[in-house]
């Protein structure tokens, strides 16, 4: 195949489409994982404070990281992810939007920050009676997140979804316990 200048840099980026798609394409739970079900959307919407994380690059070094969810016009989900940078001094938000990868009965979702790339959401153990508390992991073990509605979150809770997630295969040994509060302490 004779490629010319002009069709060049159009081959290359689809190329390197094509590439992040297949490695950050992978939108379903890890193995062995089942999102809850009897999920209701309209009762995840809102705030929630992140309190322990898995590390990863685009989350080094933030506190007082949020996660916030609305309703979007086309029926997914407007997520916008705010934190603190402390070796910056400055807050840092990405925006995205999700989708259900099935029913809208189950915790399970796409969701996306890099314009085609989705990744997976899952929300694997929630608090069902008030919301108040979630676990979600991404389409591998490497990505984990305990989340709640405040900053605080009661300590048998905490070790509850730790050794929930530890079950499943989680090395939460690594987990980072995010601190709320001052961003300038």
């Amino acid at each position: 195949m004779h490629l010319h200048r002009s069709n060049t840099g159009r081959w290359l980026r689809w190329a390197a489409g094509l590439a992040m798609g297949l490695l950050f394409g992978c939108v379903g739970p890890p193995e062995g994982i089942r999102p809850v079900t009897g999920f209701d959307a309209e009762r995840y919407l809102g705030q929630w404070y992140e309190i322990a994380r898995l590390d990863h690059r685009f989350e080094r070094g933030l506190t007082n990281v949020t996660a916030t969810y609305s309703e979007r016009d086309d029926g997914g989900i407007d997520v916008v992810n705010r934190g603190y940078d402390t070796a910056s001094g400055a807050w840092k938000k990405a925006r995205g939007r999700a989708y259900f990868t099935g029913s809208e009965r189950e915790g399970s979702l796409k969701v996306s920050f890099f314009g085609p790339f989705y990744g997976g959401y899952h929300v694997i153990a929630l608090d069902r009676e008030e919301y108040r508390y979630a676990l979600v992991c991404g389409p591998n073990r490497s990505y984990l997140w305990i989340l709640a509605r405040s900053p605080r979150l009661e300590r048998q809770e905490i070790d509850r979804l730790v050794e929930a997630a530890k079950s499943l295969g989680f090395d939460t040994d690594q987990l980072i316990f995010v601190p709320h509060g001052d961003p300038a302490s």
